[in-house]
């Protein structure tokens, strides 16, 4: 047994151990080396040939924080791994212009040199803030784990030459060029400093940097502006394209030879677009042939996103028939569309992959509730998500498509607020969708009953008596878990009222 400890060595103990765990942790002798070597930078920068390559990044990040422009300079040059994440650096710690552009400089003089230098790795310089977030917190880990880290995601891998015995050497293969990761959003206005720096490396080294984007947003940038950045992009290397611009039918004919270069694209956003009063008929039909056209180019979209965009409605059938790839998600919001284009969709939509289905906004009131069964029918296997919000999706048309919905065994979430609903089809919803075990969040519009007037006003009271019906029935039917909430919009500011289980009300409700 334990010899029993006096209170007092306890209480000195505690005490030292408080005293330990206030005062700051001591620098590392990996720092102070470091800072120490960036004093001499004549030193920092012979010393970086015979540097193991496992205190390039902590010396790196020493240089970044202390705007050591020459020693970065250098070490670009000799940086011995096949990827720079500058990006994430440049996320942690706020970069000095002067800094930024000693790095790109460093570069710039690798790419002059016509024999690269013995240490040569370097293959991508990634600017993407949200890429290789643990990098620079894992360099004192294994070698392992840096290096698996640092593999290049877009640089195809560097071939190894093979020696042929008696053969005279032929002339040099050309240098293979470095590519600069970076995601882009296109603003009005001038270019940010970086950025326009940027640009000009990769003008200057024409063929050695190539500027690669996987993500790029546009927002009101003229049309000139825009061709000057794409011309000097990678345009195969963009993923994810987000237009939100105010556009005339015509601009978006002049911008869709540019997306048919984007062969590599998964998500396409495309909002507000808008036909002009003085286009002739013929020119509209050209234009939108030159926009759908390009879909036959892009075999890896997957998702697709199509807001308030006015020459859709009769021309549905144009892009579903240029689609080369089933889709994971569609969304068509804001939008008006035919009953002959809500027919195609349902019968021309490859749905074999479709997760995610939003028609949020396009007004189904005076449409056959028929080609929008068929469509969920179809997905039914696959339908992760539905949005029907906003859709004046009457009774009799919910009671058509509530078979439909209780087929969509992969279904996670269903919203539909915005329609006039009567209590008894909710309560039908209901004992349709209870089977449905991934359902976990249904978002329903205030029913019928639970106004006061034809303006819209709602009466609270009665809004809460029809909601703990519904939860009593979830409670009745063993699925409590199954989260229903109901969400309308005010008639006066437009701001919605939650409920679930309290009322989450705007100012218009709120006492004086």
């Amino acid at each position: 047994m334990w010899p029993k400890l006096p209170q007092v060595y306890l209480q000195d103990s505690f005490r030292s151990r408080f005293i330990r765990m206030s005062m700051p942790a001591p620098p590392r002798l990996l720092d102070l080396a470091g800072q120490s070597l960036l004093r001499d930078q004549a030193l920092a920068i012979a010393t970086l040939e015979m540097l193991p390559m496992e205190l390039f990044p902590p010396l790196f990040m020493a240089a970044f924080a202390g705007r050591h422009s020459e020693t970065l300079k250098a070490m670009v040059q000799a940086w011995p791994f096949a990827c720079l994440p500058l990006g994430a650096l440049m996320k942690e710690q706020q970069p000095h212009q002067a800094t930024f552009q000693a790095a790109l400089d460093g570069l710039d003089v690798l790419l002059s040199q016509e024999v690269r230098p013995r240490r040569w790795k370097l293959q991508v310089l990634d600017l993407r803030k949200n890429a290789h977030q643990d990098f620079w917190t894992v360099w004192s880990g294994t070698r392992a784990s840096i290096y698996s880290l640092l593999e290049p995601e877009v640089a195809p891998p560097m071939r190894k030459r093979r020696k042929v015995e008696g053969c005279k050497p032929g002339p040099k293969p050309p240098l293979a060029p470095v590519e600069v990761l970076i995601d882009l959003c296109l603003k009005e206005g001038t270019l940010d400093e970086s950025l326009a720096y940027l640009i000009q490396k990769v003008q200057q080294r024409k063929g050695l940097l190539h500027l690669c984007c996987k993500k790029l947003k546009i927002f009101a940038v003229s049309m000139q502006n825009i061709k000057k950045i794409l011309k000097i992009i990678q345009l195969d290397s963009i993923q994810d394209l987000e237009v939100n611009c105010t556009w005339k039918l015509s601009i978006l004919g002049k911008f869709a030879p540019h997306l048919g270069q984007m062969g590599n694209l998964r998500r396409l956003l495309l909002s507000h677009i808008h036909m002009s009063s003085h286009s002739t008929p013929a020119k509209e039909e050209q234009c939108v042939s030159q926009f759908t056209a390009q879909f036959l180019r892009l075999h890896h979209l997957e998702e697709l996103y199509l807001d308030s965009i006015s020459f859709l409605k009769d021309r549905l059938d144009q892009v579903l028939r240029c689609l080369k790839t089933p889709l994971e998600t569609l969304s068509i919001t804001n939008c008006l569309l035919s009953e002959s284009d809500l027919t195609h969709l349902s019968q021309h939509l490859n749905v074999s992959q479709l997760k995610d289905l939003g028609l949020s906004g396009v007004n189904l009131t005076n449409m056959s509730p028929g080609p929008l069964r068929v469509l969920i029918e179809r997905a039914s296997a696959t339908l992760q998500d539905l949005d029907l919000d906003e859709c004046g999706i009457m009774d009799s048309q919910f009671t058509v498509i509530l078979p439909a919905l209780g087929r969509c065994s992969q279904l996670t979430t269903f919203s539909f607020c915005g329609n006039p609903i009567s209590m008894a089809v909710l309560e039908n919803l209901l004992r349709h969708t209870i089977g449905l075990s991934k359902l976990s969040h249904v978002l329903y519009p205030a029913p019928l009953e639970s106004y006061e007037d034809v303006h819209g006003t709602l009466h609270l009271g009665r809004l809460a008596h029809l909601h703990a019906r519904l939860k009593q029935m979830l409670q009745e039917l063993g699925r409590p878990g199954m989260v229903w909430f109901s969400a309308n919009p005010c008639p006066h500011c437009g701001d919605r009222t939650f409920y679930d289980p309290e009322p989450i009300l705007c100012p218009c409700y709120m006492p004086a």
